[in-house]
C-alpha cells in the first residue's frame, strides 16, 4: 500500500558493521527542525528474503508523520548468513544511528520492524540491555515471531487454511535461519519461548502489535505479557480482522493507514523532548 501525497527527500549510506557494510536508505522528515529524533526500521521476509524497499511506503509515512528520520538498512540474509548475523548486524546499526556525530539526534531512537523485522528489533533491545546501550525510547514489534521453538503448525490460526503463514513457510524460514532447533531456544531469536523473558527488567519499552488472525498472534501477546511484568510495555495493540503481513499483501487500506497513525503516534511520545 502506497501513499501518492507523500513524498519527502531519501539518501543511501552505508553502514559498517561487525559483518561487513551494509547499505541503508535513509528517509528525511519534512519541515527544517534540527536534530530529528531517528528510527531504525527493519524489513521482513522470514529472514531469508531482502526487500527492504517494501518497507518505502511505510518509512515514508513515519518520516512525515512522526517527524522522525528514518533508517531502513539491509542485512545479511539466510541460508548464506544464518543466526545470530543478522541480529548483530542490526545492533550494530543501531549503535551507529545512536551516535553523537549524525544529522539526527541520536539520544531519542526508536528500532521497529514487522515480522522478521520485529524479531531482530527484539534482539537488538535486548542486547543493547546487556551492553549498557545505546538508550532506545521505543521498540515497535509488528506481527513478529517470537518464538523460533514450537513449530509452525502447532500455532493455531483463525483464519484457517486461508492463513498467510502455512505451516511449512515456517519451517522453510526457521530451518533456513537456524537449522539447530536447539540454537532457536536462544533468547535472541525466541524470546518468547520459556524463561528467555524472565529477567528483561530495564528493556526498551515496547509497541507490541498483532493481527487477530495471525499465526504468531499468541506467542506475541505472551512477550507483552512479560514486558508488561517489568513495567516496560508500552501498549499490546490487536488489529482486527486481519492476518500477517495485512499492510503489504491485502487491500486493508484503511485498516494500514489506522495502524500506521497509532504507532506514529506512539513513536512522536516516545521520542518528544524532555520538558
Amino acid at each position: 500500500m502506497r501513499f501518492p501525497a507523500i513524498g519527502g527527500r531519501t539518501s543511501t549510506t552505508t553502514v559498517p558493521t561487525r559483518h561487513g557494510a551494509v547499505t541503508a536508505t535513509i528517509y528525511h522528515p519534512t519541515g527544517s527542525a534540527p536534530s530529528p529524533p531517528v528510527y531504525v526500521n527493519v524489513h521482513g521476509g522470514g529472514f531469508v528474503i531482502g526487500h527492504p524497499e517494501q518497507d518505502d511506503p511505510w518509512c515514508r509515512y513515519l518520516a512525515a508523520n512522526a517527524g522522525v528520520a528514518v533508517v531502513n538498512p539491509d542485512y545479511a540474509l539466510a541460508p548464506g548468513r544464518r543466526f545470530p548475523t543478522a541480529v548483530q548486524q542490526i545492533y550494530d546499526v543501531v549503535r551507529w544511528a545512536a551516535s553523537r556525530d549524525r544529522e539526527w539526534d541520536g539520544t531519542r531512537l526508536c528500532v521497529g520492524g514487522q515480522s522478521a523485522g520485529g524479531n531482530l528489533s527484539a534482539a537488538a533491545a535486548r542486547l543493547a540491555l546487556e551492553n549498557d546501550g545505546p538508550a532506545i525510547a521505543l521498540q515497535v514489534l509488528h506481527y513478529a515471531p517470537l518464538d523460533l521453538v514450537t513449530p509452525t503448525r502447532d500455532k493455531p490460526s483463525t483464519a484457517g487454511a486461508h492463513a498467510v503463514m502455512k505451516p511449512w513457510m515456517g519451517e522453510v524460514f526457521d530451518t533456513a535461519y537456524i537449522p539447530d532447533p536447539v540454537q532457536r531456544r536462544d533468547r535472541l531469536a525466541s524470546p518468547a519461548w520459556g524463561p528467555n523473558a524472565d529477567n528483561i527488567a530495564g528493556i526498551a519499552p515496547a509497541l507490541v502489535v498483532t493481527a487477530e488472525k495471525d499465526r504468531l498472534r499468541d506467542e506475541a501477546r505472551r512477550y507483552a505479557e512479560k514486558l508488561d511484568a517489568v513495567g516496560a510495555l508500552a501498549e499490546y495493540h490487536e488489529v482486527r480482522g486481519v492476518d500477517h503481513g495485512y499492510n503489504i499483501m491485502s487491500d486493508a487500506v484503511e485498516v494500514t493507514r489506522q495502524t500506521y497513525a497509532h504507532i506514529a503516534q506512539h513513536v512522536v511520545r516516545a521520542t518528544a523532548r524532555p520538558r
